[in-house]
């Protein structure tokens, strides 16, 4: 049974990751860090699958910050794989605490890759990489070879983090891929990111609850996909015999306004009825159009997006909804006792 080690488990990517690697057959590790409440809501459910029921699924308490306690982890649990995905990853927040987006972001590769070259675990890393290190475009669309040119702490971060990942690579042989990630979204994403912001704000304003939503820039182009298909990529390529650095995107850029349109378009709302704009929102640099070609991850991982733009707008939007409706302790980052975590 193969061992995959995830930092960042409890977030949007590290949750379906964890269901993937499971559904695979992995015995799956995660770190966690120590607070004084419950964080665990997007992988509370995988205790209660009767087919897992906790069996192959263990946390551990740890910090990205800690170099001493990812050596002992990593002596511990000897994975084959190492998924790196936790960060201070929202770019706006970024601007407010740059120092520590660089320290998480950024040197918390470092400190992984060198853990890994002390313990000398023959692990496949694996670097969450984003888009944003294209920050101010240098070609239409951006692909692999696509310069770098950030425009946050954020993307700065993640450039480091991704050239650590190359030159541990280059000079130790070490297994280490970059996924280079374009936007990918889903009903478990933050809700303080733009997407998650507006299908929840739907939702209650379909409902009464909320009058206004307040949003920055409407003009900034991404290309959204969704994060359930974007794991599979992740896990894809540390399955091939060489490692290599891939995009990861659909294609395809919509702008915020677009994805307000076809939110409050499927519960019958005009966006321009609720919506109003806030300078408080704004970067003090902004991103302006990205979108990714992943020909190359189609060709060498046979991967490739299946949900359209307008369908995960849709199946947000619905998520929301239904979960507006649910009983508080089911919402996703409520505090759920019911499933008991094991932590090692």
């Amino acid at each position: 049974m193969k061992k995959a080690l995830i930092t960042g488990i409890t977030g949007q990517d590290g949750s379906y990751l964890a269901e993937l690697l499971l559904d695979k057959g992995y015995e799956v590790h995660g770190i966690i860090r120590r607070a004084s409440s419950f964080n665990t809501g997007r992988i509370n459910h995988l205790y209660k699958d009767p087919h897992i029921n906790g069996v192959r699924l263990f946390l551990h308490y740890g910090d990205i910050a800690d170099s001493t306690n990812l050596i002992k982890l990593l002596y511990r649990i000897q994975p084959e794989e190492v998924y790196h995905l936790a960060a201070q990853s929202h770019v706006r927040v970024s601007f407010d605490i740059p120092e520590y987006t660089g320290d998480v972001t950024g040197l918390s590769t470092i400190r992984i890759l060198e853990a890994m070259r002390e313990t000398g675990v023959k692990a496949k890393f694996y670097q969450a990489s984003s888009s944003e290190m294209f920050g101010k475009v240098h070609e239409v669309p951006q692909k692999e070879s696509t310069p770098f040119h950030p425009r946050s702490p954020y993307g700065a971060a993640k450039v480091y983090a991704y050239w650590a990942t190359v030159n541990y690579r280059e000079s130790y042989g070490m297994f280490a891929a970059n996924g280079i990630l374009f936007n990918h979204e889903s009903p478990r994403r933050g809700e303080t990111f733009v997407t998650r912001k507006i299908t929840r704000a739907v939702a209650r304003i379909q409902a009464g609850q909320q009058k206004k939503l307040y949003l920055g820039n409407l003009d900034a182009k991404r290309d959204w996909g969704y994060a359930r298909e974007y794991v599979e990529a992740m896990w894809l390529m540390l399955q091939q015999s060489e490692p290599d650095d891939y995009v990861i995107a659909t294609g395809e850029t919509h702008s915020v306004e677009e994805f307000l349109t076809e939110a409050f378009r499927h519960v019958n709302l005009d966006w321009h009825d609720y919506v109003e704009l806030d300078s408080k929102y704004l970067r003090p640099a902004e991103v302006d159009l990205l979108i990714g070609d992943a020909s190359k991850a189609k060709r060498v991982l046979g991967w490739k997006p299946k949900v359209s733009f307008k369908e995960l707008v849709r199946l947000m939007v619905d998520a929301d909804v239904s979960m507006l409706g649910q009983q508080e302790h089911e919402s996703f980052g409520d505090i759920d006792r019911s499933p008991s975590l094991e932590f090692k």
